[in-house]
């Protein structure tokens, strides 16, 4: 074989086909390259191999079999050049300051797990780059970059020269342009449907009696072109099928589609060989049939899960609404989705920013560890920039919103892996077994099937059993009833304002054991207390009741916005100097005077009665604001569900004992009645119940309990019609919905235990499927009718079930 020696290259032996060492591509002659010992069909290919080589990152062709099959897409740098423009990046970046910016990219060329692999390991590309995550299933990679070391346009043409050119829309930002769609799954099932019409249509002549040996030339003519109109069938409309069950071997998984995958070898291999021995016609029927109807199945599921919304838009599950400024100075409390640019904001301390804006008054100080990871707040002066997912720890602001809600952003704020939880409820443990266990029972089934009737002598029948034995027995209904099911639960009870973060959740609420109830705002009705100033010597002057509202103005805690409300409605003096002290109080400077308002603690006084909020201006105490609770309708039977479910119930409060004797009768054991916990005490009594073996279900307001609702193993926020949206939490509850959480509970434990049922539904299903397939006389093509139909079923029961069950408690209970 003659050899070729290339300068400062090892000796390759030439071959009459060779491919490219990073894209796999056939290499020709006059475009043949040889770097060391690699061969590359193009420049591109080579600097993209050596890019990875220099970075030590040559992993990336171990994780999959052509890994750079996308270069041909890349584009040169200049054509990014237009991402230099302020105006472009301040609609690409989803967040921006000196030190750190934040955008996400659409990369259509991702497709495998070397994709994801080397897209993660951007920062060793380019040292500017923070931190990268890809989701794959929207084929979108977010980047945290310094915009100090490197910028958009270096970033766009990095990805480029590595083969992911990024796909940037500017419409995209305000949710307008229309994304093309991957249609590939009708293609598919188009060409399957084709060629099983046509195979059926030629193998009339059979089924109407054509002698094979009579009518030799027709009956392989007919052979032939069957075994034609099937290999695109399996090259192209079955190619996924194959594709995932190589990538679960390669791991070391059997999942569903290996023995799927068997079972078309099978057909079309005892087909071909009939063909081509001119032995018979096949069952090339069968095989086409057998795709076209999985296709069929996987496009209803796809379909059934889109009309289902479980990839939930924010719109329909957040209940936050910002409170906006109309022309005439009164604050009007607007749902996030009605929020239009231009619209003026107020956002007080604690509060997020619900969208993008420009600061008009006051001083920010916002905290972007939900966007960048970093706690410390960043201070933004007057007309700068403010980012969608900070939240103000100063003074209360008024932005003016330069862009509408960011609806996929703060839906990824709140299922940012930082706040997820980790361990694996016990639906989900099942499915995963059944999974790994149910392909090779299966596999075994088959088997013994197949060896029974050739030991028999019946080929046809061992052909008939085993391949049908693979395709009827599915463990898709384990796969289907969990996301269908429960995702269900999900949009029934976001449409009565209980909004949960996924499945997991709902399956983990039966398992609490310990129910933590946060007092202030939780099981207090806000809107119902009354409030009554006691002054220690002299009643307040105008100026002084002027400057206490103005103060609490600045808060968005329950208290302080009833001091507000209780207040005159004026025009408020600017407050210099705010400062928040979480479960202590408020302090800052109105003019000349300079306030603290808090408790009796904060302020240093002593009092056998530390309760109320105390007022003190310039070093003088001014008295104290009383507040007289009123509990939220059905806290009595809320409590008492727990309690039928042998739950401990217990109450953490920031607030003194003065109401332990009306609570009481509620919490029966008083070992379990906290008050005078600081945020970080409430954590910790919620990390000693875990440390004592308990599950912990808390309720709070997500302000002075986000720490304690994020170490909880289920944290409810229970929201007033106020910007206090978590992310730490697993769930939202419109506050006048509280009274329904027994029977939102209850749906969720029904759920559960329908996925149960769904799985012996399947259970029986299988046995009776697989009964009657070992016997040989279930066609191929009946059985991939069959599967599909049982996804179907598990489908229907699930939500048939669960929508019939919040219809009887739901529904009746409005």
């Amino acid at each position: 074989m003659e050899k070729i020696t290339a300068p400062h290259t090892a000796t390759i032996p030439l071959q009459t086909e060779q491919r490219c060492y990073h894209c796999h591509d056939t290499c020709s002659d006059n475009r043949l390259r040889r770097g060391k010992d690699k061969i590359f069909c193009c420049e591109g290919c080579q600097m993209v191999y050596d890019i990875l080589n220099t970075n030590d990152l040559c992993q990336y062709y171990t994780l999959s079999d052509q890994p750079g099959r996308t270069l041909r897409e890349r584009r040169d740098a200049r054509a990014y050049a237009w991402l230099d423009d302020e105006s472009v990046q301040s609609r690409l970046l989803q967040y921006a300051d000196s030190q750190s910016a934040r955008v996400a990219f659409l990369l259509p060329a991702m497709h495998c797990a070397s994709c994801i692999w080397l897209l993660e390991h951007l920062y060793r590309l380019d040292k500017g780059v923070l931190h990268s995550k890809v989701n794959f299933l929207k084929k979108t990679v977010t980047i945290q970059f310094d915009p100090q070391t490197t910028s958009l346009r270096q970033l766009a043409a990095m990805l480029s020269s590595i083969g992911y050119p990024p796909e940037i829309n500017l419409g995209d930002v305000e949710g307008n342009a229309t994304r093309s769609t991957d249609r590939s799954l009708v293609y598919k099932i188009g060409l399957a449907g084709f060629a099983f019409g046509n195979i059926m249509l030629l193998s009339f002549p059979e089924y109407l009696g054509l002698d094979a040996h009579t009518d030799r030339t027709f009956f392989r003519i007919f052979g032939f072109l069957n075994m034609l109109l099937s290999v695109p069938v399996l090259l192209y409309s079955a190619r996924d099928y194959f594709v995932s069950a190589w990538q679960g071997l390669k791991h070391r998984h059997l999942n569903i589609d290996v023995p799927l995958v068997l079972g078309m070898i099978m057909l079309f291999g005892r087909s071909a060989y009939e063909v081509l021995t001119e032995t018979g016609s096949g069952y090339f029927d069968s095989f086409a049939g057998l795709v076209f109807f999985l296709l069929i199945g996987k496009w209803f599921q796809q379909k059934t899960w889109h009309q289902l919304s479980f990839d939930r838009d924010y719109r329909s599950y957040f209940p936050v609404a910002a409170a906006v400024r109309q022309p005439d100075g009164q604050e009007v409390a607007t749902p996030v989705q009605r929020l239009q640019p231009g619209d003026i904001l107020l956002i007080r301390h604690g509060e997020l920013i619900p969208a993008d804006g420009i600061l008009l008054k006051g001083e920010a100080r916002i905290d972007y560890s939900f966007v960048t990871g970093e706690a410390d707040p960043v201070r933004v002066s007057t007309g700068e920039r403010l980012y969608a997912g900070g939240k103000q720890t100063g003074e209360a602001l008024e932005i003016s919103l330069t862009r509408k809600v960011s609806t996929s952003y703060l839906t990824q704020l709140w299922n940012d892996a930082a706040f997820q939880t980790t361990d694996k409820s016990h639906a989900t443990a099942l499915a995963d077994r059944a999974g790994r266990y149910f392909t090779a029972l299966i596999m075994g089934v088959a088997t013994l099937a197949f060896g029974y009737w050739i030991y028999m002598g019946h080929t046809h029948l061992a052909v008939n059993a085993f391949t049908a034995v693979l395709i009827i027995a599915c463990p898709c209904a384990v796969a289907l009833s969990i996301p269908f099911t429960l995702g269900n639960i999900l949009r029934i009870l976001g449409r009565h304002q209980f909004y949960v973060k996924n499945t997991q959740v709902l399956e983990g609420f039966s398992r609490c054991k310990a129910v933590v109830f946060d007092k202030t705002g939780t099981i207090t009705a806000i809107d119902r207390q009354q409030v009554q100033f006691e002054p220690t010597d002299q009643p307040l002057r105008p100026h002084e009741r002027t400057a206490i509202s103005a103060l609490a103005h600045q808060s968005n805690h329950p208290l302080s916005r009833q001091i507000h409300a209780a207040l005159p409605e004026i025009e408020l003096p600017p407050v210099d100097d705010f400062k928040a002290l979480l479960g202590e109080g408020l302090t800052g400077r109105v003019g000349n005077d300079v306030l603290r308002l808090g408790s009796a603690r904060f302020l240093g006084v002593d009092q056998p009665d530390d309760y109320g909020v105390w007022v003190e201006i310039n070093g003088i105490l001014k008295g104290r604001f009383l507040f007289r609770n009123a509990y939220r309708d059905g806290l009595e039977d809320v409590l008492a569900y727990f309690r039928s479910l042998d739950a401990q119930t217990w109450l953490l409060s920031g607030d003194n004992n003065r109401e332990a004797g009306a609570l009481r009768p509620l919490f029966p054991d008083t070992s379990r009645l906290l008050f005078d916990r600081k945020p970080q005490d409430k954590l910790e009594v919620v990390r000693q119940l875990q440390q004592d073996g308990q599950r912990v279900l808390m309720f709070g307001d997500g302000l002075n309990d986000a720490g304690a609702l994020r170490q909880s193993n289920v944290g409810i926020v229970v929201a007033e019609n106020t910007n206090n949206f978590t992310p730490a939490c697993d769930a939202i509850l419109q506050a006048d919905h509280f009274s329904s959480i027994p029977v939102f509970l209850g749906l969720a434990a029904y759920g559960v235990h329908t996925v149960n049922r769904a799985y012996l539904l399947a259970a029986l299903y299988n046995v009776v499927g697989l009964s009657y397939a070992v016997t040989g006389t279930l066609s191929p093509v009946i059985a991939a009718i069959l599967m599909p139909l049982s996804s179907v079923t598990i489908v229907a029961f699930g939500v048939g079930m669960t929508s019939w069950k919040a219809w009887q408690t739901i529904g009746k209970s409005r």
